[in-house]
């Protein structure tokens, strides 16, 4: 059964096109994949991702589990902070990349990548086994709304009828209750998967709409537009952050997908127990990844897509592309691919298979794109 966003209606209006995303339908597009990322870029999107999972985890050792299901030292969040972090399997590979927030001591929310969401809630419930803790699945009654780009802080804060000074003030991965126009209940964070600053807004379903036209008539004089997943794709992309079944699986680890920094081993002053996945990740920490993830920047006008060949200067197939596509910003082809540490040096001249016809595609350091950079 395909699945709808309680904004369905909203993007239908508004003329989106419409597909089928990890078992949701969700919109693609409005007025167009170029102009919705510039938007962006320069002033603001606004986004429905009302399809990603939302999963309580509470309870007296809420933080003690956590711990130990992800590869982060949750317990080290403060209130109202947030981590990045991932379920690893006992292998080492990737279950899910999420982002947990502590919205008190003891009562944690982490969102899941939709397609991934009832894996992660399973997950969770076995790795809690043991623990003073519990997992609810709340994904149903909550609507995310994001706004995001350069002009975000303005918009987030006019709409805000108590609790603009918060948002003001926020720091980066950190959220705030706040009180929207209209009596509107909304958990917003300084979080988002674009490169630019930006806010994701947590609403009961029911309110939805009403904070989306809100967020429109107030972000419009501004710049903002409504945006679809593909300019949400590219953003991420020229940004270097990895999409799960793309650069991140079940056969790919943190350490490759070069994300070892969120892993959290402790120190002699800070140790950390076990958590999953932790004997297999320090074996690949110490004797060294097999492959690892670089950035592609071409010099002609095909892209790269998803499953295309990556070729050494003999024809040898060497890695294989996860992402690519036209960058608006970069205005070149770019990519990101799984080759031999050997190969990824920054400058490293490497040909893509482009459908029988070999691109040149240079490596070059993730991110493309970095805000104030």
């Amino acid at each position: 059964m395909t699945l709808h966003s309680p904004l369905h209606e909203e993007h239908v209006r508004l003329g989106a096109t419409m597909v089928d995303f990890a078992g949701w339908q969700m919109p693609v597009r409005y007025a167009g994949d170029t102009v919705e990322h510039v938007a962006v870029r320069t002033a603001a999107g606004l986004f429905d991702l009302s399809h990603m999972g939302e999963i309580m985890v509470r309870g007296p050792q809420a933080a003690e589990a956590l711990d130990f299901a992800t590869v982060g030292r949750i317990s080290a969040v403060t209130l109202w902070g947030a981590k990045y972090t991932m379920l690893c399997h006992p292998e080492g590979g990737v279950v899910d990349d999420v982002v947990v927030y502590r919205r008190d001591w003891d009562h944690f929310m982490v969102v899941a990548n939709a397609a991934n969401k009832d894996v992660v809630v399973d997950e969770l419930i076995d790795r809690l086994e043991g623990f003073d803790a519990w997992v609810e699945d709340f994904t149903p009654g909550i609507a995310l709304i994001a706004v995001q780009g350069p002009a975000s802080a303005a918009i987030v804060m006019a709409m805000c009828e108590l609790g603009a000074g918060d948002i003001e003030s926020m720091k980066y991965y950190s959220a705030s209750n706040v009180l929207l126009t209209g009596g509107i209940h909304a958990f917003v964070a300084r979080t988002g998967y674009t490169g630019e600053d930006g806010f994701e807004l947590y609403v009961n379903a029911a309110d939805a709409v009403q904070t989306w036209r809100l967020a429109l008539a107030l972000g419009e004089p501004a710049g903002l537009v409504p945006c679809g997943l593909s300019a949400r794709d590219s953003l991420r992309l020229e940004a270097g952050m990895p999409l799960y079944g793309h650069e991140l699986s079940r056969d790919t680890n943190p350490i490759e997908a070069g994300l070892g920094r969120i892993i959290q081993w402790g120190t002699d002053e800070a140790p950390r127990g076990d958590f999953v996945g932790r004997p297999a990740l320090e074996k690949v920490r110490e004797q060294g990844p097999l492959k690892v993830l670089t950035g592609l920047v071409g010099t002609g006008k095909r892209s790269a897509r998803t499953g295309y060949a990556v070729m050494d200067g003999s024809d040898n197939q060497v890695g294989i592309v996860t992402s690519g596509a036209p960058s608006p910003t970069l205005g070149a082809p770019i990519a990101m691919a799984y080759v031999p540490p050997a190969l990824a040096a920054p400058g490293t001249e490497l040909h893509v298979d482009v459908r029988g016809r070999h691109e040149q595609m240079t490596t070059t350091a993730l991110p493309f794109y970095q805000r104030g950079a």
